[in-house]
């Protein structure tokens, strides 16, 4: 049971009422998956959609974890002895794990430290003696030269002064007030910083541009962070927390000391310093590295589950027989022929292409094959040799009209992956590796869903530092995409594959193997209260899942709605009213119109669970995909080189990022819409406009066929945006006679005058690579204390850019923008690490960000372009 106080919590982070948050508690305590509560449980939810209910998932296990945690402690203090009512109490209290570790700190049993070697020399006096700086007795070395003990291995004052300070500076490195302290101010003042190793000073490498980067912890852009990261794994850069250290060593000194004139003054500044340097500063440093870390992860795992969410839900080309081609220039490109259930036919190769050339051989195979399946679809991988492959299906195609056949580019990406892994040799044990690719590449065309399932979601090329971040949380965040995406599109149970049923709300992959068998030997489902009869598949079970599955043509007509059968008898009372079976009620949906629903309401099937059905029954199995579309790309441009400024082309969206989207116009080099060019107004996010798979409209404002690079716009083409009214522009304020003038204000918001000067204390840790990732939360206020310093702070950008004041990126970011699409590649080329075929995407910028466009060009030829 949920402690009150952590409902609370939750409701507040979630934005929800505590009621809502007790109902979901309840239903995921019950079993429930997030697909069916937001589905089939509204009425008791409130309608809280899934992004909520993963919110208070995520948080009640958070909160169940602190309490387990906390227990946990609490019993072992109780066996050390050291538990008093003050501490049991804050304990209790305590609604963040930080605080509790913090708590937990001083009685945690460590490994043997300097303290721990004074403490066993018997110094504790000593410290305590210190530490009480009673001036009216004896000096530090007085009483310390009482210490002095050859047969415990204190030979001298020093040396016991010095290991006194030991124990001493462990108590305060393990202060909760000056952890709090120190972390606090890290995350509200500190930067992030990068250098060089020392291998790569003054060397020019991938980046280069982040040799003198620093950022605000609590400003910082994932994607930067991402990148610092990657820099300092791969041994470019150095990575470090600037902070003002010798403020925050100023201001935990005067909290210990008593008299600034005392003669205990000295060692307990001393004290403080190394308590700082040694421990307290590294400890909370990897705190605050691992927030950003965490928090950098989520944001890349948001895009990356956004993406694939859009790629996944792209429309469907549907029950068509469909060639899938895998390119290839030396080996020939393999053909495989599918039927309108996406079952294999036939394979076959052709060389159209150099070196070969034999395209007449070609074409004869290939409309062979059309004609003897009455082919309606050409799939073509986006890999490397597509540009001719597609040219030379183009060309075939004009010759055979009649057909009404067309082409397409389809992403392969990850389908190598598939066709390597196990369940593609037990699909197609006696095929080659490259003729399953074509297979699984004609099945993308006709149901990019039940096609990409079959692979693990972080091969699908949508992503933006899928390497590089946390792989169990990109693991668990697109599982749950795809298990969202499966079931709100809904799956046929007598034609899923077990890889897509293992998605469906309640299914594990024992139980998907388990209907796939039950199906082969009852020769298919009639209705499904036969699920009932599965190996399995319970009550609980079948709650779960029945209503993501789907029966076409059985027994019951409400079996192949999104309809659960445990509203079948409200569905049965509804059509009874009206005089209709539940057939006639689904085939004549317009009965329905003026009726009053809420006076079929029960206990479990209320108001929002009616309107879902109402909805249902008006359109059966309705598909929440939109409807397919073929991109009409301009005839006769082929390539980058038939490319002109100017030109008005349809392209299909491949990928989105924090700097724009990348979109496939049929030239074999995606072309970049920048951010500034998605909208005629300020978009903070790319995703808001476009998203991946949809079909745009772009115009050419900047092709550069050398390299190539292509820069697209959407925002050309729109209506210009309704002019604003003029307004007077404001009299500037002159100041008086000995005002200060404020400082323009910079990208941050905050003014160039705020800026601490060189020598105020923001200081540079010791010098040390740290390619560890931690974990943990986040924080941040205060935009005046977090800039940089003066040498650090990168310009202000150009007038170019249209954004709003004080969210212009700065130049410098600027061009480690341009570094990081060039040499971390996050959307312009997608390397999948696991061998997969590379697709290479252009980058650019817009009419607006020409000196970008430069930079980023520079920067291509730097690193090989």
């Amino acid at each position: 049971m949920l402690e009150e106080k952590f409902v609370q919590l939750i409701a507040g982070e979630a934005g929800v009422r505590p009621e809502q948050v007790h109902s979901v508690v309840d239903l995921l305590g019950g079993g429930a998956t997030i697909p069916f509560i937001a589905r089939y449980r509204k009425d008791a939810t409130g309608n809280l959609d899934e992004t909520k209910l993963e919110i208070i998932s995520d948080r009640r296990d958070y909160y169940a974890s602190l309490a387990d945690r906390r227990a946990s402690i609490l019993s072992t203090l109780v066996k050390q002895e050291q538990l008093t009512d003050e501490l049991r109490q804050a304990i209790e209290n305590c609604v963040d794990k930080t605080t509790l570790e913090d708590l937990y700190l001083p009685f945690k049993k460590a490994k043997r430290t300097k303290a721990t070697v004074a403490r066993e020399k018997g110094l504790t006096p000593l410290a305590d003696f210190i530490w009480a700086q009673d001036s009216s007795g004896q000096s530090v070395e007085e009483f310390a030269a009482t210490f002095v003990r050859p047969e415990k291995a204190v030979l001298s004052v020093a040396e016991a002064i010095e290991g006194a300070s030991h124990i001493l500076a462990e108590l305060v490195s393990t202060d909760i007030d000056a952890r709090r302290l120190v972390r606090d101010r890290m995350l509200k003042q500190g930067a992030i910083t990068a250098h060089p190793t020392k291998n790569c000073e003054g060397k020019v490498t991938k980046f280069e541009a982040y040799y003198q980067f620093s950022e605000p912890v609590e400003k910082i852009p994932s994607h930067r962070y991402l990148a610092v990261h990657r820099g300092v794994r791969e041994g470019f850069l150095r990575m470090e927390l600037a902070v003002d250290d010798a403020t925050l060593i100023s201001e935990l000194t005067s909290r210990w000391l008593k008299s600034p004139d005392s003669a205990f003054a000295a060692v307990i500044r001393a004290i403080v310093e190394d308590a700082y340097n040694r421990l307290l500063r590294p400890s909370i440093e990897n705190e605050v590295i691992a927030v950003v870390a965490e928090r950098a992860d989520e944001e890349a795992i948001r895009v990356f589950r956004e993406n694939a969410r859009n790629l996944l839900l792209s429309a469907p080309a549907g029950a068509i027989s469909v060639i899938g081609v895998d390119p290839g220039m030396k080996t020939g490109c393999k053909l495989a022929v599918v039927d309108n259930t996406g079952a294999f036919i036939e394979s076959a190769t052709i060389f159209p292409s150099p070196p070969q050339n034999d395209v007449e051989g070609a074409e004869a195979v290939l409309m062979a094959l059309m004609a003897k399946y009455n082919v309606q679809a050409i799939a073509i991988g986006n890999g490397t040799g597509s540009r001719e492959v597609s040219r030379f299906v183009k060309q075939t195609l004009a010759k055979i009209p009649s057909t009404g056949a067309f082409w397409v580019f389809v992403n392969e990406a990850g389908a190598s992956i598939y066709s390597a892994s196990k369940l593609a040799r037990e699909e197609f044990p006696h095929l080659d590796v490259t003729i399953r690719g074509a297979i699984s590449i004609a099945r993308r065309l006709q149901d990019p869903l039940a096609e990409l399932v079959k692979i693990e979601p972080r091969h699908i090329g949508v992503g933006q530092y899928q390497h590089d971040v946390n792989q169990r949380s990109l693991r668990d965040g697109l599982h749950r995409s795809v298990v969202s995406c499966v079931n709100a599109v809904g799956v046929e149970l007598n034609t899923a594959s077990v890889q897509l049923l293992n998605y469906v709300s309640g299914v594990h992959a024992d139980i998907a193997k388990n209907i796939v068998e039950w199906r082969m030997q009852h020769g298919g489902f009639k209705n499904r209260q036969q699920l009932m009869d599965v190996s399995g598949i319970g009550p609980k079970v079948f709650e779960q899942c029945a209503g993501f599955l789907r029966v076409a043509n059985g027994e019951n007509v409400l079996d192949s709605t999104s309809i659960h059968p445990e509203a079948y008898p409200v569905v049965e009372r509804i059509a009874e009213s009206l005089g209709l079976a539940p057939r006639e009620l689904v085939d004549k949906p317009e009965s329905l119109d003026g009726i009053d629903l809420s006076a079929f309401a029960t206990e479990s099937i209320g108001r929002l669970a009616l309107g879902d059905i109402h909805n249902e029954l008006l359109k059966r199995g309705r598909d929440p995909r939109t409807e397919f579309k073929i991109p009409k790309f301009l005839e006769g441009v082929d390539s980058v080189q038939d490319l002109e400024e100017g030109m008005e082309i349809e392209g299909v969206v491949t990928n989105v990022t924090d700097f724009g989207a990348f979109v496939d116009i049929g030239v074999h080099q995606d072309g970049l819409v920048h951010l500034s060019e998605l909208a005629n107004r300020f978009v903070q996010d790319p995703r808001d406009v476009v998203k991946v798979g949809e079909i745009v409209k772009v115009k050419v404002i900047k092709v550069d066929k050398a390299l190539p690079r292509i820069s697209l716009s959407i925002k050309a083409l729109l209506p210009p945006p309704e002019p604003r009214h003029a307004h007077p522009h404001p009299r500037r304020h002159r100041p008086a006679s000995g005002e200060t003038r404020q400082a323009p204000q910079t990208a941050g918001g905050a003014s160039d005058a705020a800026a601490p000067r060189e020598g105020t204390g923001q200081q540079r840790p010791p010098r040390r690579d740290r390619p560890q990732r931690q974990e943990g939360g986040g924080g941040g206020e205060d935009a005046r204390s977090r800039r940089p310093r003066p040498d650090q702070r990168p310009a202000a950008q150009a007038d170019g850019d249209r954004r709003p004041q004080g969210q212009r990126p700065r130049r410098r970011e600027k061009e480690q923008d341009a570094a990081l699409r060039g040499a971390v590649r996050s959307g312009g080329k997608q390397h999948h690490q696991t061998g997969d075929k590379s697709r290479t995407f252009g980058d650019g910028g817009g009419l607006l960000n020409t000196q970008l466009a430069d930079q980023l060009a520079a920067l291509k030829n730097k690193l090989g372009g």
